[in-house]
Formats: structure tokens, C-alpha cells, sequence
């Protein structure tokens, strides 16, 4: 029994590790990851599983996948790779986690432990750049191309886990019955890893986020809280970051640097939002992709989109499509964060409440970026499923029944 309980964990290390980092294959796993092992963990699901609650999702996924990569895009390869990874996480989720909040807490901890684990990596990049580098790309199995970063080939990639961990390192903290000083000690944390990480938007997400949480967990409450927030990341920075930290390697230096308004996020949507407009009803239903109509626009000629996953989904879906599918996907997330904002104060929310304000985050960040949750990007994807699990495990049955069955069945 032993044996089995260890190499039970050391299966969920390995696939949240790929999961987490976005390994699909490399030259190291040279099978596809999320199949080879979720069929082992296969071995692990216990008889009395619960049937399989996720085809809604997958149904939705398959078709908005279907027609964005293989119709829009013409990328069979990233529809086959995108379906995949998420059908493995929602697989995981639903056989290997089941309904055991031991597993399911397992599950969370390894998680966090690996983002933190990136956390590390890039704090020692910006000083051993030499030495972790090397380190990096033996763990993701390929060469890094932006430093410096954590276990992510790029710093955009790495800014979705620096959004997910900050957002739940944060609420968590808040949430649980502890000390001033934790909050203090976390605050610090959350917002070194976002000095350091050289992503902007994650900065956005997790402002966004945390603002969002200290006023509908403190209300009125919330507004001395979010000026204190500020007030001790303003302190962190000038008495500890700025003077003992790289102060060429940052985000605020990043900001100032030429080359960060070379592609303003804002220029790239508008120049989106022209194309859209000539073509309202959607590019597929023109026969179009990004090549044929994005060669005349000035930023676009460098090979680049708008960095906007949701209004490039949208400019190849167009709006009712579009919508309509986006609607769909997040309508259990938004059905479960008005049940959990409702009774924000039960003790067995704290959990979901990390799930869905770290979701909430990386939303965020993929206005800025093409990873969101079609592309499969490992953190978002681990979100979504958690939330919905997390869920069916912490929330009872006769807790707000008409709500929460608005949530997790489909209408």
C-alpha cells in the first residue's frame, strides 16, 4: 500500500509537472506526456469513481477548438495538442482526484509547490543567469529563449504563472485565520515575484485581483485595506526591492525601456479592432486568416497578432459564435463565483475562493497575451477544472441548492 501511495504521488508530480510547464513533447518525452500518463494514472482511479461530469466542457472545448485552430487558423496540430491536454486535465480531475479532498489537496499543494518552485528559478536568474539557464532547459526540454524567467521558455509564458500563484498565494493568506505579519510576508512575496518577473500584465491581474477580493471580502472595509496594501508594496519597494534587487531587470525598468513601446498593447488592439471591423461577421465565415488580412496593418507586417486572445477569438468566430461559445465556458465559473461571493465568510470557501480569483487572473492576462484557456496554457487549464472540482468537494448539496446547481449542471 506504501508503494502505491508513493507512486501515486510521484505520478501527480510528474503530469502536474507537464501540465503546469506546458510539456507536451520534447526531446525528452518523446510520447506525448498528457497520454502516457494519464493512462498510468489510470491504474490509480479507485472503483468507486464518479461517472465521468465533464462532457459539457469537453463538448465546448472540441467545437471552439475545432473551428478556431483547424478551420480559422488551419493549425491541426495545435487543435490536436490543445483537445488533448485539456481532455487529460479534466480526466485527472475527475478519476484520479475524484471526490477525495485528500488527493484534491495533494493536488493543490504540488501545484503551488511547482510555480513556487519557478518563482525560485527566476529570482536566481537574475543574478546566475549562466547557471540557471542551463537548468531551465534541461527542465522543460528545450532551449529558453527569454531570461530573466522561471520554468518557462519566454517571460510571457512565465507571466501566467506568476499571475496564478500570486492571485492564489494572496486570497489564500487573507482568507485563513493568521497573523499580520503572514499577510505581510506575503504581500512581499507576491509582489517581489512580480518586480522580478518582467510581466507587466500579470502586474495588472494581480492589482485587479487583489482590490477585487479586499472589497467583497471586507466591503467597506476593503478601501482602508487596499490603501494600505499599496502603501506597504510602496514601502517593500523603496526600503528593500529598489535598493537590493536588479534594478535593470525589472518590470518598472521594462516599462521605462524603449523597446517596451514597440508593440503598446493597446496600439495592437486597435489595429485588431480595424480588421475586425472589415470583416464583422468573422474571418472563417470569409474564407480568411490572420495572413491574408493583417499584412497592410503596420505592427502586424512583423508576424505579430493583437496579444489579445479573446479579440482574436473573436475576429476569427465573430460575435455571436464567438460570444456565444465564450458564454458557455464561463458560465459555470461565473455561476460558482456569485455563489462563493454570496457566502463569502463560510469557512469552506476559502479554498474556491483561491481557484477562482487565481482563474480570475489569468483572464486577465490573456487580454494582453495569446495563452488563455483554448490554447491549453497549463495554469489556466489547471484552474478551470480545480474550480469546478473544488467545488463538487467543499461546497455541501443542501448548501443554496437552487445556486449551486445552477453551477455545475449545464442549463
Amino acid at each position: 500500500m506504501t508503494l502505491k501511495k508513493l507512486m501515486g504521488f510521484c505520478l501527480i508530480v510528474i503530469y502536474l509537472y507537464t501540465l503546469t510547464f506546458g510539456i507536451f513533447k520534447t526531446d525528452f518525452w518523446r510520447i506525448p506526456a498528457p497520454i502516457i500518463l494519464g493512462i498510468v494514472m489510470m491504474l490509480f482511479i479507485e472503483q468507486s469513481a464518479q461517472p465521468f461530469a465533464y462532457y459539457y466542457e469537453m463538448g465546448l472545448f472540441t467545437i471552439a477548438l475545432f473551428i478556431y485552430d483547424n478551420i480559422g487558423m488551419r493549425d491541426y496540430k495545435a487543435f490536436v495538442i490543445a483537445v488533448t491536454t485539456i481532455l487529460t486535465c479534466a480526466i485527472f480531475f475527475n478519476y484520479f482526484v475524484g471526490l477525495s479532498k485528500q488527493r484534491f489537496n495533494l493536488s493543490v499543494t504540488v501545484f503551488l509547490g511547482l510555480l513556487f518552485l519557478s518563482m525560485i528559478l527566476m529570482v536566481l536568474d537574475h543574478s546566475y543567469q549562466s547557471v540557471i539557464d542551463p537548468i531551465r532547459s534541461v527542465i522543460l526540454g528545450e532551449e529558453v529563449k527569454q531570461s530573466p524567467a522561471g520554468l518557462a521558455i519566454t517571460q510571457f509564458t512565465f507571466g501566467y504563472q506568476v499571475a496564478a500563484f500570486t492571485a492564489f498565494i494572496f486570497v489564500l493568506t487573507y482568507k485563513l485565520k493568521g497573523s499580520i505579519i503572514l499577510k505581510a510576508i506575503a504581500l512581499f512575496g507576491c509582489t517581489a515575484c512580480i518586480y522580478l518577473g518582467m510581466n507587466r500584465s500579470a502586474f495588472i491581474s494581480f492589482i485587479v485581483v487583489a482590490a477585487l477580493f479586499l472589497f467583497v471580502y471586507y466591503r467597506f472595509k476593503g478601501v482602508v485595506l487596499v490603501v494600505m496594501t499599496l502603501f506597504i508594496g510602496f514601502l517593500a519597494y523603496t526600503y528593500v526591492i529598489k535598493d537590493n534587487l536588479d534594478d535593470k531587470n525589472n518590470i518598472l525598468a521594462k516599462n521605462q525601456a524603449k523597446e517596451a513601446n514597440d508593440y503598446n498593447r493597446i496600439d495592437l488592439s486597435l489595429e485588431n479592432l480595424k480588421i475586425y471591423a472589415d470583416y464583422p461577421f468573422g474571418l472563417i465565415f470569409y474564407g480568411k486568416d490572420w495572413n491574408d488580412v493583417s499584412y497592410k496593418n503596420y505592427y502586424f507586417q512583423f508576424g505579430i497578432t493583437s496579444h489579445n486572445a479573446y479579440l482574436m477569438f473573436i475576429t476569427y468566430l465573430g460575435p455571436f459564435l464567438g460570444f456565444a461559445l465564450l458564454g458557455a465556458l464561463y458560465y459555470r465559473i461565473a455561476a460558482l463565483f456569485y455563489l462563493t461571493v454570496k457566502h463569502i465568510r463560510l469557512k469552506n470557501h476559502a479554498l474556491l475562493l483561491c481557484f477562482l480569483f487565481a482563474f480570475i487572473a489569468v483572464s486577465i492576462n490573456a487580454l494582453s497575451h495569446n495563452g488563455w484557456l483554448l490554447s491549453a496554457d497549463g495554469p489556466t487549464v489547471f484552474l478551470y477544472f480545480g474550480t469546478l472540482q473544488c467545488a463538487k468537494i467543499y461546497i455541501p448539496r443542501n448548501q443554496d441548492i437552487h445556486t449551486f446547481d445552477l453551477a455545475l449542471k449545464p442549463q
